[in-house]
């Protein structure tokens, strides 16, 4: 049953709850703007976003070269050619010394992040950190159609309500998962009133390809230019689950809880048998 928003806004006082924001398509992004100023009207919130966008970028810290912070405006810092792990990384260092963050909320990223997609996506990596730091974190992503040219025009409506939605249980009920776990939530290209409801999902099993266009420049040098392959999936079944992949397809937003520990425990007893 999709989670109501309308009643239950009014529970939250913002200086109760202390959100730290980041993302990684810019500070400039639709979606992160529109994020923020949903929740400022809920919560107290701080923003450090990158300068620039950090698509694809991982879980990845900046080792080479210094950082800064340039302020937008009160509350709101872009980090000068950083990633969104360095963002929550510093912002923590700088600006939450005394008292952490009640929360971290990685997006609204433009576009999907869904199966295996979340060990690229620098939007889950910005969840990553939080949640390494010992913070409750979340990652939500719209995603699109048409690889992403008309997204803006949905005003990220559908997901900003899940995300208040469920900001308020949060604080109501608490967050759901043990440490070093998070929340990777995508959101159906609709409109509040289309969609269906709320999956909870595993991660699907996306198709990947080496798409990459190789040309010319224009002194005869080659050069490759990695491209944005089409939202393709691997149907698998779980009894009792559904994907992330067949959610989306199916007009529901995808939930799907996602940990840092990688091992799989269930090959352990293979590979002690075959070293």
């Amino acid at each position: 049953m999709m989670l109501q928003v309308l009643c239950r806004r009014q529970r939250l006082k913002k200086k109760d709850f202390h959100i730290l924001v980041t993302n990684d398509d810019g500070f400039e992004a639709k979606g992160l703007q529109n994020l923020v100023k949903a929740l400022s009207q809920i919560a107290t919130v701080t923003v450090v976003a990158p300068s620039n966008e950090k698509s694809a970028c991982g879980h990845s810290l900046t080792l080479s070269r210094p950082l800064h912070f340039i302020e937008v405006k009160k509350g709101f810092y872009k980090l000068d050619d950083g990633t969104p792990s360095d963002c929550i990384l510093l912002a923590l260092k700088k600006f939450f010394s005394k008292k952490r963050p009640d929360l971290v909320i990685s997006g609204i990223n433009k576009g999907a992040n869904m199966g295996e997609d979340v060990t690229y996506s620098g939007t889950v990596g910005g969840a990553m950190e939080g949640v390494l730091q010992g913070i409750d974190s979340i990652a939500i992503s719209q995603v699109c159609n048409n690889q992403c040219q008309k997204v803006d025009q949905l005003e990220y409506e559908l997901a900003i309500n899940i995300t208040l939605e469920l900001v308020n249980k949060i604080k109501k009920d608490g967050f759901p998962l043990k440490d070093r776990k998070l929340l990777n939530i995508n959101v159906p290209p609709l409109k509040p009133n289309e969609a269906k409801g709320i999956k909870i999902t595993y991660a699907g099993k996306r198709v990947y390809s080496d798409d990459a266009s190789v040309h010319l420049n224009p002194r005869g040098k080659e050069y490759f230019w990695i491209g944005l392959p089409k939202l393709e999936w691997i149907e698998t079944k779980k009894e009792g689950l559904i994907s992330d992949f067949e959610a989306i397809k199916n007009g529901f937003v995808s939930i799907t809880p996602i940990q840092l520990d990688l091992t799989s425990y269930s090959d352990i007893k293979t590979l002690k048998g075959w070293i």
